[in-house]
């Protein structure tokens, strides 16, 4: 089981690192972008599709990495006043309702992605972009956080983890 919790994590953490090259790429051709259209006076025609496409992408890949270091938005008072059963409790709960969320999201994403692959789906717009390119972002990033979520459940349920990462001692909120 551990082998299993350490594979996700490094996935998750290599997620990140897309992400993050993503987002450093979408920095450049922005970059780029403003020096065609301003400097040079040239039109620009797949630019901007490409920063959205790799900013959501970046969001939706990033996921399993913002799960790993619980680097997501929490408002963690219900849990620092539970005691640990009632901790360990909720953690299970909301893990298990979120892997069943995004177990569905998951698989909504991956047909989107299949009916834009085989019915040739393209963007409206001079570039052209198929649209399959931009969609695998879903069900790859969503398929990654199921993979966390599966992993952090076996590790709070085995004792590997602390839920939230409180103990019993720590009753300040962060």
């Amino acid at each position: 089981m551990d082998a299993f919790i350490n594979a996700v994590k490094v996935i998750s953490r290599i997620c990140g690192v897309i992400a993050a090259f993503l987002v450093g790429l979408a920095i450049l051709v922005v970059c780029q972008m403003v020096f065609m259209r301003y400097v040079l006076g040239a039109s620009t025609i797949w630019q901007t599709e490409f920063v959205i496409f790799s900013l959501v992408g970046s969001t939706l890949i990033g996921c399993p990495y913002v799960l790993l270091i619980k680097g997501h938005v929490n408002v963690d008072l219900l849990p620092v006043y539970l005691g640990e059963k009632g901790r360990y409790t909720l953690a299970l709960l909301s893990s298990v309702l979120a892997l069943i969320f995004c177990a569905i999201l998951g698989f909504e994403g991956f047909k989107l992605f299949h009916e834009a692959l085989t019915e040739g789906w393209r963007t409206d717009t001079v570039w052209s972009l198929p649209l399959w390119i931009p969609y695998i972002a879903l069900p790859i990033g969503i398929g990654l956080l199921c993979l966390q979520y599966v992993a952090d459940i076996l590790a709070i349920a085995t004792g590997r983890e602390m839920p939230f990462g409180i103990t019993d001692g720590e009753r300040s909120v962060h």
